[in-house]
């Protein structure tokens, strides 16, 4: 299905799952980032089948950021569904997916912009370890759930990114309509799911190190989470073996997304 010409520059798209307590500061600072900025752009927070306020907090800022859009996705699926809901519906030139919790600061985007607008490259994944990343200290566990899903992947399916699960990454539309048109992982795992699609089909990739804060309100249960992560790792193994993305199997039907009661 052919796509519309981008309207906007960038595109700034936010998964959402019960998440009224820490978006609105979240949406607040990229609006006072992006509204100094040239660029033209357009924020998509994709609520995901929230039970708290969530949609309340979103319209409730649309009074103040016109360029705000709320997309609702029910039940909830995963933050992996949620994200390729919204990268459907941006209208971006560059779409970026942006965490709820905003630990990276809106000031860090024109670094992880930088290599898509030089054209070196068609997705740019922001890292807390790549060199220049700034990161202040987070708690053990985290470190350990974030290094070992890494080995993991970097074993089985994406070699040479140091940072597959950061939440902030961005990509042309082109890359856009192409990875999340193909991808079928709900889940946690759903970036690996891409950037190993991306790998497939010959995509540059550009790591930038970047600030970064933990927030101490994650949701991430390590051992849980863990398993969840290497299970649908070994299924987006068993897929691209089979040659399942090769024949372009998708799970939704590529266009916009249908509105459904969420909050």
């Amino acid at each position: 299905m052919s796509q519309p010409a981008p309207s906007v520059e960038v595109s700034i798209i936010i998964p959402a799952f019960n998440e009224a307590l820490r978006l609105g500061p979240t949406l607040a600072r990229l609006r006072a980032h992006l509204s100094a900025q040239p660029r033209s752009f357009e924020i998509l927070v994709v609520d995901d089948g929230s039970r708290d306020g969530t949609c309340a907090v979103v319209e409730a800022a649309m009074a103040t950021i016109a360029s705000l859009r709320l997309v609702r996705q029910a039940p909830n699926r995963g933050k992996g569904a949620a994200v390729r809901r919204g990268m459907r519906a941006a209208r971006g030139a560059i779409r970026v997916m942006w965490d709820a919790d905003g630990s990276m600061p809106p000031e860090e985007l024109p670094r992880l912009l930088a290599p898509l607008e030089a054209a070196r490259a068609e997705i740019a994944i922001a890292s807390r370890y790549a060199p220049g990343a700034k990161t202040a200290p987070q708690p053990l566990y985290r470190v350990l759930w974030s290094r070992l899903c890494n080995k993991v992947v970097q074993r089985s399916l994406v070699s040479r990114v140091l940072d597959t699960q950061c939440g902030f990454k961005a990509f042309t539309a082109r890359a856009a309509i192409d990875l999340f048109g193909s991808a079928t992982i709900d889940g946690w795992a759903f970036d690996l799911e891409i950037l190993a699609l991306a790998r497939r089909r010959g995509l540059a990739i550009e790591e930038i190190g970047v600030e970064w804060k933990d927030d101490g309100r994650s949701r991430v249960k390590p051992l849980v989470d863990m398993w969840k992560v290497i299970r649908e790792a070994f299924a987006i193994r068993r897929n691209l073996a089979s040659g399942l993305y090769d024949r372009g199997a998708t799970r939704d039907v590529f266009g916009s997304p249908t509105a459904a009661p969420g909050c």
